[in-house]
């Protein structure tokens, strides 16, 4: 069995962006069934609680964040991580150096303190970003014509 392909979502203080992108991340793998694909977050100074108004649009899509703490995403778990999505806000206290997955920075406003309907709005672009970063991701992690093993 192969290693599991590990995605972490990344901002300062996991009370929003990086909340609602795994939560996204989550939900696909589960109802697409996609094996082998390990989601998650964590921020570099976590906040002490969800934004409100995050947990409010993610209510709307059906998605329940209420009971998610926001945590901090130590070094050494980033160092095992395939791709380090980050939110618009820097990953120098997360990915150092020598660290040699494949780093992404969206550039999203941070939803704290906004009004819902901005916050509607990073939702649905984090939403289509996710999708796009797990096709890209799904079509990495299949075997070219090269690698199929012939069925007789």
């Amino acid at each position: 069995m192969s290693e599991p392909t590990r995605i972490a979502f990344v901002c300062v203080e996991n009370a929003g962006r990086s909340q609602m992108a795994a939560a996204f991340a989550r939900r696909t793998v589960e109802e697409r069934d996609l094996d082998g694909i390990e989601i998650h977050s964590g921020g570099t100074d976590p906040a002490a609680a969800v934004h409100d108004v995050v947990i409010e649009a993610m209510a709307e899509t059906g998605i329940d964040i209420s009971e998610n703490q926001p945590r901090k995403l130590p070094r050494e778990t980033v160092m095992e991580m395939d791709y380090v999505i980050t939110m618009g806000c820097s990953a120098d206290d997360v990915c150092p150096a020598t660290w040699r997955g494949d780093s992404r920075d969206w550039g999203l406003p941070d939803p704290g303190g906004q009004p819902l309907d901005v916050v509607r709005e990073i939702r649905d672009e984090i939403a289509e970003r996710v999708e796009s970063l797990l096709e890209a991701v799904r079509a990495e992690d299949e075997p070219t014509s090269g690698e199929i093993e012939p069925e007789f």
